[in-house]
Order: C-alpha cells, then sequence, then structure tokens
C-alpha cells in the first residue's frame, strides 16, 4: 500500500515520522498553512503520483463542548465556510448564490463528504465529526455565533476542505484526522494544548496505518 501523509507544517507530523520505519511505502507532504497551499501542493502530489489512502494530519479547534482537547477526530464533513457573499447583516452561501449546484461535483447538499473512508478499526474509533475550513480562525463571540448558527460545525481547520476537495477530484481514498488544540473562544492561548494535541495526533496516525 502507498499512502501519502499530507500535513499544513512539518511539527505537526514530526513526532509520527520519526517513529515510521523507512521504506514504508509512506511519503509525506508539508504543504504550509492555509486552504490555498494545500489545495495547490496536494492536488500537485496526487496528479504526480497514484496512492492508495491519503491522510491528512493537523490540529483543529472545537465547537463541541464533548470534543475537548487533546482529543482526536475524524472529520467526516467539511464546508469551506467563507465561500459566498454579504448580504448586509446576512451571509449567502456559494450555492445560495447559484454560482454553484448544492450537489454540483465534488459537493454533496453543499458539503465535502467523505463517506467511504479506508478500512481501519483505528479511524472507526474515532468520533466523526462536521468540520468547517477557514482563512481566518474564529475568535469572536460574535462570528463564533454566527457560524455556528449557520453551519452547526463541531471544530474547524485552515486546511480541511482543500485537503478533501482534492482527494474527492483525484478519486484517491483518504482520511482527514486531527486533534483538538483549543476550545473555539475569544482568542486565549494560554489555554491551549498544542503539544499534547501533537502528541494525540502522531499516536493516532500511527495507531490507523498500523491498522489498514
Amino acid at each position: 500500500m502507498r499512502i501519502l501523509i499530507v500535513a499544513a507544517t512539518a511539527a505537526e507530523v514530526d513526532p509520527c515520522l520519526s517513529r515510521m520505519k523507512a521504506g514504508a511505502g509512506i511519503d509525506v507532504l508539508v504543504t504550509g498553512v492555509g486552504m490555498v497551499a494545500m489545495a495547490v501542493r496536494c492536488a500537485e502530489a496526487l496528479t504526480r503520483q497514484k496512492y492508495d489512502f491519503a491522510l491528512n494530519l493537523g490540529v483543529c479547534g472545537s465547537f463541541d463542548p464533548s470534543l475537548q482537547p487533546p482529543a482526536a477526530v475524524h472529520v467526516v464533513s467539511d464546508r469551506i465556510a467563507e465561500l459566498g457573499a454579504e448580504d448586509d447583516e446576512r451571509f449567502l452561501t456559494v450555492q445560495e448564490l447559484h454560482l454553484l449546484g448544492d450537489d454540483e461535483f465534488p459537493f454533496r447538499g453543499g458539503r465535502l463528504l467523505n463517506d467511504a473512508p479506508p478500512v481501519s478499526t483505528a479511524l472507526t474509533a474515532l468520533p466523526a465529526v462536521d468540520g468547517i475550513t477557514v482563512n481566518t480562525v474564529h475568535g469572536n463571540e460574535r462570528s463564533i455565533d454566527a457560524v455556528v448558527r449557520r453551519f452547526h460545525p463541531q471544530v474547524e481547520s485552515m486546511e480541511g476542505g482543500a485537503f478533501m476537495y482534492a482527494c474527492l477530484v483525484q478519486g484517491v481514498p483518504f482520511a482527514q484526522v486531527r486533534a483538538v488544540s483549543n476550545v473555539v473562544e475569544r482568542r486565549n492561548r494560554g489555554a491551549w494544548k498544542l503539544t499534547e494535541a501533537i502528541d494525540n495526533l502522531n499516536a493516532t496516525a500511527l495507531d490507523i496505518i498500523g491498522h489498514l
């Protein structure tokens, strides 16, 4: 099996890579931060080489009180939350603008869905969650309330939706796995558990790969 591990930053996957055996059919792609970098670099890699499985590893913020740091989750549904237009106080999605159909590939019901992930008992054991992908992470009570009312997300990241988009277009089996580094609230770095989240993320990744 040939596997592509994708992360925005090296720090998110370094612990995992140091414990993997060389020549195990695993390639690593560090794309840089943000959905543009993720989409371009991931699409390029998936076009250049055929993979049996692509695994996106990263941290995320949690809107869901039941998902506290450093919980690991499997994001099975994602949405590019800022793709649309403002109509005064109202936000219109790109689908509501009739620029893209609700079920126009690779979207289904306006979302990017992963309903056929690779079979792995470790992956199945993770909470399956709904995410949003954003250019600007939320840190304002008003904007947090607005996006929760609009999309009811459980987690947010800056790259996940772009990774899923690229994999769906290329027809590559994939999984987006993240560990919660913080609760989404007014920015409070003192409450973050980034180190613990990365440690749990990498332990989870090794478990998933070991059970494929």
